[in-house]
């Protein structure tokens, strides 16, 4: 009998990895299968229970500790000498889950499984087929790290040749470390070295060999002092887990709302922004940006939020892909994720019409907005968030779909239905000027162009973002605010759905 299963994707991804990310011969597959368990290992969270399911068993596998673990080899049939790795790996997953797993081994090959599943689930999604694996590996398992003092140092001086090459005088007088930069504050002492500084971030950015990254000036409380936020190589990078979510709500004081947490700012501090107030929301990033990930995370917050007891989500999800793991959710508005037009207009017309019985309602009990008949305890109706995972494919699809949402994103604030529409292709054809006048809140992920990053936020910027989740984030209330993403997994979501699921019961 054996230890371990796996279903046809795990095994698709297998083949993948062995033909085409490590282009090795003769590699056993079940070698692929501990680089999944290393993967999994580095995610802080306990994989699902639901990855105990295979829905796809007959093109799927089966595998014995003695492959995956080295459990009682000493050699193999070829007598090339093996290591039993079995206790080392028991020990981890034991301390992981903090349970004994050397008195239940039933628990032990199924809590292997989960993990081994889940790392094969992260290759799938993580790593695209054409794009250097090991290089992926690396990032992935090895990228926690902060800098070493001498690569401070190195940066350092270099960016004191950057700053005498663009003729600007300053002291360099502290240095702070985000997730992904440097905040280099800079005491300048002639304000005339401001504007020279301003001017000459791109050739400092040329000098750093920043490529198509820049650096973002940043304003401080301080006399004469700027900030210069630096972005560091990618492998000094620290990833912000999906985990952090659940803190920062627990630790969030303000009832009610619809509190969103999109990541931290650059100095790794969280940043969040209440939907309930921006009151609609775009989201405009091209491909591999990080847009769908950012998407997960908003709706993380929202289904662990302070309003999850009275909160429908709309999901309208044209490309079938990103909104499937919300389709067991109570809270779904009509029952499903929208994805064919048809569907999906009659559905925001429906959001029109509720809308307009809700400002009827709204205006016979004397309240302003949904929050206020909240606050009053007049009127319970919940707070409805609509996503849009790809506007462009929906209005290519359906233009009439535009003036629904055009009328939601007018008059839809005060009746609590709020608006998150995204796009990978941020032109004035996605995002109208009817809608993008109407949306004060923006989140512009990296974009190709300096024009597209002016379509999300009316400025520059974007394009000279470090990608994977760096955005800017507009309120229309102050400067955009510089923010890295949170990085959701599946196991981030599913917890969330079940928290929220629970709650409607």
């Amino acid at each position: 009998m054996a230890d371990i299963y796996t279903g046809g994707d795990d095994e698709e991804t297998i083949r993948l990895v062995l033909e085409k990310g490590l282009a090795v011969r003769n590699v056993p597959k079940w070698s692929v299968l501990r680089l999944a368990l290393a993967r999994s290992l580095h995610i802080a969270t306990p994989p699902s229970d639901s990855l105990d399911r295979i829905e796809d068993r007959k093109n799927g596998s089966e595998y014995h500790l003695e492959q995956v673990t080295g459990r009682g080899l000493g050699s193999g049939a070829d007598h090339e000498p093996r290591q039993d790795y079995d206790a080392a790996i028991r020990a981890l997953l034991s301390v992981y889950h903090d349970t004994d797993l050397f008195a239940d081994t039933n628990a032990y090959k199924r809590l292997l499984q989960r993990h081994i599943r889940r790392g094969l689930r992260e290759f799938r999604t993580g790593w695209r087929v054409g794009h250097d694996f090991h290089d992926f590996l690396y990032q992935e398992l090895f990228s926690q790290h902060q800098g070493s003092l001498a690569q401070e140092f190195s940066l350092t001086e270099e960016l004191e040749r950057g700053l005498t090459e663009i003729g600007v005088r300053g002291e360099i007088q502290k240095t702070l470390h985000g997730p992904r930069l440097t905040r280099f504050q800079l005491h300048l002492p002639d304000v005339n070295d401001l504007d020279r500084l301003k001017r000459g971030l791109e050739k400092l950015s040329f000098s750093l060999g920043l490529q198509e990254q820049g650096i973002f000036t940043a304003p401080t409380r301080e006399s004469k002092v700027i900030g210069l936020d630096v972005p560091r190589p990618r492998d000094t990078w620290e990833s912000i887990p999906g985990s952090r979510l659940a803190e920062w709500i627990a630790s969030y004081d303000a009832k009610g709302g619809l509190p969103v947490w999109p990541g931290v700012d650059v100095l790794g501090e969280p940043v969040m922004l209440d939907l309930a107030r921006a009151p609609h929301l775009l989201v405009g990033g091209t491909t591999g940006s990080g847009k769908s990930v950012c998407l997960h995370a908003l709706l993380v917050s929202l289904l662990r939020g302070p309003s999850r007891d009275r909160l429908l989500l709309c999901l309208i999800d044209p490309k079938r892909v990103e909104f499937e793991a919300y389709k067991g959710l109570r809270g779904l508005y009509g029952g499903e994720v929208f994805s064919d037009s048809e569907s999906t207009l009659c559905t925001l017309q429906a959001l029109v019409d509720e809308m307009d019985e809700r400002i009827t309602r709204l205006a016979e009990l004397g309240a302003r907005d949904l929050a206020e008949a909240h606050a009053k305890g007049v009127e319970d109706l919940p707070y409805i968030a609509v996503f849009v995972e790809e506007l462009a494919d929906l209005l290519m699809q359906s233009r009439a779909s535009e003036e629904p949402l055009v009328r939601l994103a007018q008059k839809a604030r005060a009746t609590g239905i709020h608006l998150v529409l995204a796009t990978q292709r941020p032109d004035a054809a996605t995002f109208s000027g009817l809608l993008r006048s109407n949306i004060p809140a923006r989140i512009a992920l990296t974009v190709q162009k300096a024009s597209e990053s002016k379509i999300i936020l009316d400025r520059t910027g974007a394009e000279r973002l470090t990608g994977m989740g760096d955005m800017l984030v507009a309120t229309g209330q102050a400067e955009p605010v510089r923010v890295h993403g949170v990085r959701v997994m599946a196991d981030d979501i599913a917890a969330a759905v079940t928290v929220f699921n629970e709650g409607a019961q």
